[in-house]
Parts: C-alpha cells; sequence; structure tokens
C-alpha cells in the first residue's frame, strides 16, 4: 500500500521490471543507458547507515561541545526548522529524493524543492569558490561506481541530524553503486581538517520507491511555524506536572503510520508512573533498523516533551 502522502495512488511506474504478481522487482539486473552505464534514474530513499561519521569522539572538541549545546536547545537550530537547505546533510537524511540521469549532468530533487546539479562534462572542482548551501558537484564514472566530489560549502549546514558543524574546508566524495534495480550503496567520505582529524566515513543504503511520487514540501506555507518550537530541556524538566496514571493510560497503545514515506510502529508503554514511546524504526543512523526509546514529560495532561533515547534491538 501507499502513504496517504502519494500522489497518482493507482498508477504504476511505467517501464520498470515486475514479478508475475505485478509487484516491482527489486532484484532484477541494473538497468543501463545507451551509453552502457549504469541507469541510477529514479526515486530513491535511504534505508540504513553507518560509519565513524556518527562517533562524537572521532570530531574535534569545538563540534562535541556545538552538538551537545543543539541538542539541549531541541536541535531549533537546524536549518530544516529554519525553512533554510539541509545542504550536505540530505545524503543521509530518510527522505525521498529523484536521480535524474544525463550524460553530460545529473541532477537530484528533494521534495523542499533543493536540488544537486551535478557536472559530467569533465570540469573540475574549483580552488576556492564562493560559498553556498548546496556546494558545486562534479562526477566521473569509476566502472560501474559514479564518484561525486563535491566543496564549495557554506558553515551553515549540519553533517547529520544530532547536529554535528562543518567548516567551509569541507569536501565530499560520494560513490554510488547500484547493485540491481531496487538497491544502491551509497559510500561517502568527509574531509574536513577544521572538524575532524581525519576523513569520516559513512555508508548508506538505498531502496527503489516505486509506484509513488515525490510530492513538493513548502516549509514557509506552515501557518504557526516554530511558534511552539523553543526552550531549553533543563526548562522542560522544571515544568514537568504531576499526571494522574488514569490519564497517562489513555496514551497506551501501538500505533503505525509512515514517516518519511517509511513504516514505523510507535508503541506507548506506562512503566513506573511515566510514559515512555518506543519507535521502530529509529530515525536513520547506524543500526537504523533497531528501536529507540524515549521517555515522555507530561507538560499537562494533554501536552508532553521528549526527553533523551537509548535503542534496543
Amino acid at each position: 500500500t501507499s502513504p496517504l502522502a502519494a500522489q497518482w495512488l493507482t498508477l504504476p511506474t511505467p517501464g520498470i521490471p515486475r514479478t508475475l504478481d505485478g509487484e516491482p522487482d527489486m532484484s532484477a539486473p541494473v538497468p543501463r543507458t545507451a551509453e552502457g552505464r549504469p541507469d541510477l534514474t529514479g526515486l530513491w530513499i535511504p534505508v540504513g547507515a553507518s560509519g565513524d561519521l556518527f562517533e562524537p569522539a572521532k570530531v574535534r572538541e569545538w563540534a562535541r561541545a556545538q552538538m551537545t549545546e543543539r541538542e539541549r536547545r531541541f536541535f531549533e537550530d537546524k536549518p530544516l526548522f529554519q525553512c533554510l537547505p539541509s545542504g550536505p546533510s540530505y545524503l543521509i537524511v530518510e527522505e525521498m529524493r529523484r536521480i535524474i540521469q544525463h550524460p553530460s549532468m545529473i541532477a537530484i530533487l528533494y521534495d523542499d524543492l533543493a536540488y544537486q546539479q551535478i557536472f559530467m562534462d569533465g570540469r573540475e572542482l574549483e580552488p576556492d569558490p564562493l560559498p553556498t548551501w548546496m556546494g558545486y558537484s562534479v562526477a566521473r564514472w569509476d566502472g560501474d561506481t559514479l564518484v561525486v566530489e563535491s566543496n564549495g560549502y557554506n558553515d551553515k549546514t549540519w553533517l547529520h541530524r544530532r547536529g554535528l558543524g562543518h567548516t567551509e574546508q569541507l569536501r565530499i566524495t560520494e560513490r554510488y553503486h547500484r547493485s540491481d534495480f531496487g538497491h544502491m550503496e551509497l559510500e561517502i567520505t568527509y574531509e574536513d581538517p577544521g572538524t575532524f582529524d581525519s576523513p569520516l566515513q559513512a555508508v548508506i543504503a538505498m531502496s527503489l520507491v516505486a509506484d509513488d511520487e515525490l510530492l513538493e514540501t513548502v516549509c514557509n506555507e506552515a501557518s504557526e511555524g516554530r511558534s511552539h518550537w523553543g526552550g531549553e530541556i533543563a526548562e522542560a524538566e522544571e515544568v514537568v506536572v504531576e499526571v494522574a496514571p488514569e490519564i497517562l493510560s489513555r496514551y497506551v497503545g501501538t500505533y503505525s503510520g509512515y514517516w518519511s514515506s517509511r513504516p514505523i510502529t510507535a508503541e506507548f508503554m506506562l512503566e513506573d508512573g511515566e510514559l515512555i514511546l518506543r519507535r521502530e524504526p529509529r530515525y536513520l543512523g547506524p543500526g537504523s533498523t533497531e528501536a529507540a526509546i524515549y521517555r515522555l514529560l507530561p507538560l499537562s495532561d494533554r501536552k508532553s516533551t521528549r526527553l533523551n533515547s537509548s535503542h534496543s534491538s
């Protein structure tokens, strides 16, 4: 079934291989262009991530302190929450993106109307370009692997959702390898001597999204925006109120739905008078097939805030 956010709900993606029962054949061979290159065209979504990019110990002290401060303030300065482009963090965020491939250029389109243009015409990156939100990208083929090199990012974006920043020295190398029709691996190397002592890596598993479409998300259309977003974790703990167990018990249950086009399950439990949320899978990151467990702090009998998390298999 398709999530409610989909459009053309009954229109199957044309021109793709299918099994006898009409389902997309994700194990079919890799499609190729007229030039014999792997064709990466399609709608893709990250479904898993690993690598030392997610290890705070690998980054410089200023970056760790910045991540701690951002978490303390509920990540309110995240570019996405400010209706600004997410820059290099688009690579690993669990959102759909459409890849459009042409011999001289590849374009990657995102639902918030941001895009990455990747030049395939033989040009090289400039050594000191004007910093931008999405940077500058060139690419070449290494056998069946597309190698993309990017630089020229401003220092206003994050590398992942936990708030890891970077400097304008950031340089990124992406290696895309499509293993079959429905699966692709993205290996990313991050070089930034101002943020880490040696290059860091992330490996992203990606799946093709068939029988669906990419719909726009316009951040500035939000009627109230960030009016309810603010404060600090310590402030939230100070205003916690006592809520009767019989009221908390009304929230207990298991709920299923979609987050960024991925099916999720949210289980609310009552333990020792506190509401506990178990979300599976957790947000994209290392071990993203695991569940995340959060303690919910009641601010009233109708409102709560989420605090700290742990992970379980």
